[in-house]
């Protein structure tokens, strides 16, 4: 019997996210308590730009954005705003970047791939290759307890599973 296999990738859908930077940014031009505030959500490359005139404003932007990520089906550990989240002043607006984090750094690939090789069944296999990580098995029952096991972990970063076979 041939081995069984699947992938474990961290993968962000850009137009979902296109359409929740979309969809925030008319309703931060619509309400009412960010009339006059200079609140504004758009992309910056491959990052997301938060501009406001306080703080406060930034992150009440921040939070219409992320409504608009989970109503969408994108994982807010897609994104990286900094540890504190904190609005940086810049000249008479402050200003919140964050990042979108797409592929599994070699770092946390090890990380999973020892989480399988400690915690998971042991005729379970883990290979890196590139951005993702491939799990093969003789045993499809084996391969779902690994996915079990590494939903239950408590990753700083979305993941999704692909190419089950």
């Amino acid at each position: 019997m041939a081995d069984s296999s699947f992938d474990i990738v961290s993968k962000v859908d850009k137009q979902e996210v296109d359409n929740a930077i979309n969809q925030a940014a008319k309703e931060v031009a619509q309400r009412y308590d960010f009339k006059g505030v200079g609140a504004s959500i758009e992309w910056s490359g491959d990052n997301v730009l938060i501009k406001a005139n306080t703080p406060e404003r930034c992150a009440a932007v921040l939070d219409v954005f992320e409504t608009k990520l989970v109503r969408r089906g994108v994982s807010l550990k897609s994104f990286d705003f900094g540890d504190d989240k904190e609005a940086k002043p810049s000249g008479k607006e402050y200003r919140l970047e964050g990042a979108m984090r797409d592929g599994i750094s070699q770092d946390n690939a090890k990380k999973i791939s020892k989480l399988i090789r400690d915690e998971g069944p042991k005729s379970v296999k883990a290979q890196i290759q590139g951005d993702e990580l491939r799990v093969t098995s003789k045993s499809r029952d084996d391969l779902q307890a690994v996915q079990r096991l590494v939903k239950e972990a408590d990753l700083d970063f979305a993941v999704q599973f692909t190419n089950y076979r």
